[in-house]
């Protein structure tokens, strides 16, 4: 694995694949940032890197869709992959398997280093001021202009014993203050409660472009009591370094771009929102939330700030979220011994679907078990997860569907997905975002969840060969028309 240390490595690597456009001209953060940002996801386009921003200082530059899909040919997941550490061209399978497999390893911690590139330029005090930066509005419809997309929320728990590291959208109010989603349910929240129960604002660090493997993780839902610092180590084989801030006792990556210091509030006293959302619409609904005091900003020389547009798919939430939810959840279905081969959440359902793949053979590791059992077993784990609250539907199908090719896996839902039958309703806890639920649900953080049981019967059932070219030739009939293909 290659470890890129830095996001202007990541930058550099993205430019050796073609899949970096600099953008010179002058570009208003109002709203024209984010419209350029959208119109790359939805075209495929290169990353934009926009080196003249209206407002800002000189050479203070925004980096756009710093998680979406690639340009680069036959290589859509490229800046996933490369943030992880693999090669450009890895596709969706063996990057869930390296997150899931990551989860099994030794964490290898943090180390603490006397300075490094962030620690360039020291603001303290008035001079710590957002006004500086280019703060974009995103969407027409946003409650304000949005602070973090893309970094990294650093707290620890007031005895020191958990650090979490964590991806929550923060809005911009004025140039020292900010707020933004503390859910429950996030490792945030439960952070920011325990400083809440003691009386005391919670100190955090906001870091923007780290190594590019920060922002991977800490969408991640790892499991609680995890730490994203040591996990980041396993999955990469060496510890990130990090460098102590100047005002609170937090210690954020050496190689950041930009990091903001300060405390949170212990009240809900801030309206938050509206914004653009990975469901694809803008809601109407606010949000009271607590507030960001911002007290130091350390930087590196000519600064750079990388920023996510979320709407329709696909962007960050759903690559990001939906490899992390899949590998999560693969990892935890392992552990209970289940014969699954991997798990996925297809980035343009919006990550409101995951699919779970069995192995050819689960009948011969679990005879006796119907397919309507090993379906619940399947569930009983998957909701038992921190991150199905995103998750109205779980689909099981059988591994001969490429889940990552959208048209094979439209045609085995549409086909093997019963209308009314084979299926588990659970009402559990939701994430209000959700698109596909009522006002009334969104609002009470709760509804009904479904399981379908797409599995093929037994063969002796009345299981239905496939009737496709890999599936329903000999193979020295398909080697013989590939061969001849040309012709």
């Amino acid at each position: 694995m290659t470890y890129l240390k830095d996001l202007r490595e990541y930058m550099d690597a993205l430019d050796k694949l073609g899949d970096l456009r600099v953008i010179d001209r002058e570009v208003d953060p109002h709203l024209e940032v984010g419209a350029v940002i959208r119109r790359v996801y939805e075209t495929k386009a290169p990353a934009p890197l926009f080196n003249n921003l209206k407002g800002s200082e000189p050479g203070y530059r925004l980096f756009g869709a710093p998680g979406g899909l690639s340009s680069a040919p036959g290589q859509p997941l490229a800046r996933i992959a490369l943030s992880i550490g693999l090669d450009a061209d890895a596709d969706a399978r063996k990057i869930v398997e390296t997150l899931a497999e990551a989860r099994t390893r030794k964490p290898i911690e943090p180390v603490l280093v006397e300075t490094g590139p962030v620690k360039q330029n020291i603001l303290l005090g008035d001079d710590a001021s957002l006004d500086r930066f280019p703060t974009p509005l995103l969407h027409d419809g946003d409650g304000g202009p949005y602070v973090n997309t893309w970094g990294t929320i650093v707290a620890r728990t007031p005895d020191g014993k958990f650090t979490n590291w964590s991806i929550a959208r923060i809005m911009m109010i004025d140039e020292k203050t900010m707020t933004g989603l503390v859910l429950p349910g996030q490792h945030i929240n439960h952070v920011w409660q325990q400083w809440v129960d003691i009386g005391q604002p919670m100190p955090f660090a906001l870091v923007q472009g780290g190594p590019p493997v920060l922002p991977i993780v800490s969408g991640m839902p790892l499991a609680t009591g995890v730490e994203e610092g040591g996990y980041i180590g396993g999955l990469l084989g060496e510890p990130i370094e990090l460098v102590q801030c100047e005002t609170v006792d937090l210690q954020v990556p050496a190689t950041a771009e930009i990091v903001i210091e300060g405390h949170l509030s212990i009240e809900r006293t801030a309206v938050e929102g509206p914004m653009g959302e990975f469901a694809g619409y803008v809601p109407s609904h606010t949000t009271m939330c607590p507030v960001y005091s911002i007290e130091a900003i350390t930087h590196r020389d000519d600064p750079i700030w990388p920023t996510c547009v979320e709407g329709e798919p696909v962007d960050e939430f759903h690559t990001v979220t939906g490899l992390a939810a899949a590998a999560e959840g693969l990892a935890a279905l392992r552990a209970a011994g289940l014969p699954v081969t991997t798990a996925w959440m297809p980035f343009d359902a919006a990550t409101h679907l995951l699919v779970v793949s069995v192995a050819p053979d689960w009948r011969k590791q679990l005879p006796g078990v119907s397919t309507g059992e090993l379906t619940q077993r399947i569930h009983d784990v998957i909701y038992a997860q921190r991150f199905t609250v995103t998750v109205p539907r779980l689909v099981v199908l059988d591994d001969d569907v490429d889940t990552s090719n959208v048209a094979e896996l439209m045609w085995a839902l549409a086909t093997r997905v019963h209308p009314t039958k084979r299926r588990i309703l659970q009402t559990a806890p939701i994430l209000p975002l959700l698109a596909c639920y009522t006002l009334e649900e969104r609002h009470a953080a709760s509804a009904e969840h479904v399981t379908y049981d797409a599995l093929f019967p037994a063969i002796d059932e009345g299981r239905e060969p496939r009737a496709s070219f890999r599936y329903n030739y000999p193979a020295e009939i398909q080697e013989r028309v590939i061969a001849h293909w040309n012709d």
